[in-house]
């Protein structure tokens, strides 16, 4: 058998793990300033994957060490719609000493994968090289273009990964309409005869903020009534103890009638802790979509003991609906009170598309040739993902990186998690699954 013949007969199924597991191997923490290692390795990495089948991948570095591979795979009718599938490559940090095992390891254990990236997100990257690589060897090509984009930045917003390639490169994403891409696809077991599986249609707006009081500074020994502290903590306490109104969005409408439906219940938006408690891990994800949130995050002021300080600060995270950002906003202004000064850091819109058309029927035929207790339905992720930056182009996007989930998984718990993890069958099913679906979309 010559070298040839063994790459062809290396399948997607194959290499999928041993993808993933490298890529958990190059660290590309990303602590919002440039500080961590940055991606250009996991760039060059896929990159080279991506040339050994005869691609032509670009590398686009944003800032020294920020870089991201783009790459155009020509499909038998280039006269469609191109299809967008991104992931990203950069991971939020991880302490080594709070894991089970190294977060950087990428070691098998427990039928599962782990490492940092293991669900965010370098699972669907490793599935889709391995999809593309298996079908590029084997000359099959999809149905129409389809563009490639792993991306840096996206734990801190975007700004150095897709947001720089939509300002500064759009022509890469010429003719694309449809994208897929991470958090959405994964398994929700009701029971062994249906499976309901979760994909993303919508994303919660940000607010990332910094709150400041200004006070008069003093010595700390002395009354006084003018504390920036004691102000910030009172607007800061108000703020994180408030529960905004219940907000029913037309995906969480959809979410929650499909639910009910495979639950055999009625759904009340306005009483769902039962429900939710139904849901186990993921109504971590479900239960911050039914409401904006607001979540402080940081707190400074002062250098030494005896002094009062001249001013305090803190940083929250805020995430609104589709179509309430201004009454949000409003919510804020009220609760903070006049005498707190509200910035934002980074924020960006609110995303929302309909479920249906021929993207959606390819997932569901995709997911259902792989497990027959399948059901696709749409559901609004509490996060954010690079899909607000391709948005800008028009191009509509869908969380779809499909993993058939144990039912006793944490997965919502997986991201941003200690000892985060991916069963390794439930990589080989998505392999499997993505492939089906290229051939249909």
């Amino acid at each position: 058998m010559t070298d040839t013949d063994t790459a062809r007969s290396v399948t997607g199924e194959d290499e999928v793990v041993d993808l993933c597991r490298e890529l958990i191997q190059i660290d590309t923490s990303n602590y919002g300033d440039h500080s961590g290692p940055g991606e250009r390795r996991a760039a060059e990495y896929v990159a080279a994957k991506l040339a050994e089948v005869g691609l032509e991948p670009q590398i686009f570095e944003s800032h020294q060490g920020r870089a991201s591979t783009v790459a155009r795979i020509e499909g038998e009718d280039p006269s469609r719609p191109a299809l967008l599938i991104h992931g990203h490559t950069d991971v939020v940090p991880a302490n080594a000493d709070d894991w089970t095992h190294h977060p950087f390891s990428g070691e098998i254990a427990d039928g599962c994968l782990w490492g940092r990236g293991a669900v965010d997100m370098k699972d669907m990257d490793a599935m889709t090289l391995a999809v593309v690589r298996d079908r590029l060897r084997g000359g099959r090509r999809p149905p129409r273009d389809i563009v490639l984009a792993f991306l840096a930045d996206e734990e801190a917003g975007g700004t150095y990964g897709a947001r720089y390639l939509v300002d500064k490169h759009p022509h890469l994403f010429e003719g694309v309409t449809e994208a897929i891409s991470e958090v959405g696809g994964f398994s929700f077991t009701v029971n062994e005869q249906r499976r309901l599986y979760l994909i993303q249609t919508a994303e919660k707006g940000m607010h990332w903020m910094k709150l400041t009081v200004a006070g008069t500074a003093g010595h700390g020994s002395m009354i006084h009534r003018d504390n920036a502290i004691t102000e910030l903590s009172e607007a800061v306490t108000r703020l994180g103890r408030h529960e905004f109104p219940v907000r029913v969005t037309k995906t969480t409408r959809a979410f929650l009638d499909e639910l009910g439906d495979a639950l055999g219940i009625e759904l009340d938006p306005e009483d769902m802790e039962t429900t939710l408690a139904r849901l186990g891990g993921i109504a971590k994800f479900i239960g911050a979509t039914l409401r904006n949130t607001a979540n402080p995050t940081q707190l400074g002021a002062g250098y030494k003991v005896n002094v009062i300080p001249g001013e305090a600060t803190a940083h929250v995270d805020g995430r609104f609906l589709p179509g309430f950002e201004q009454e949000f906003l409003a919510d804020l202004d009220t609760l903070l009170g006049p005498t707190v000064r509200r910035e934002d850091v980074h924020s960006d819109k609110a995303v929302e598309t309909t479920f249906d058309g021929a993207l959606v029927e390819a997932m569901q035929s995709a997911l259902v040739a792989e497990d027959p207790a399948a059901k696709a339905i749409p559901y609004m992720l509490s996060g954010g993902t690079d899909a607000k930056s391709f948005d800008d182009l028009g191009i509509r996007g869908f969380g779809f990186a499909p993993l058939k989930l144990p039912p006793e998984l944490d997965f919502a718990g997986m991201f941003h998690g200690v000892d985060e993890r991916v069963p390794v069958d439930a990589l080989k099913f998505g392999v499997r699954v993505l492939d089906r679906f290229l051939d249909a979309a």
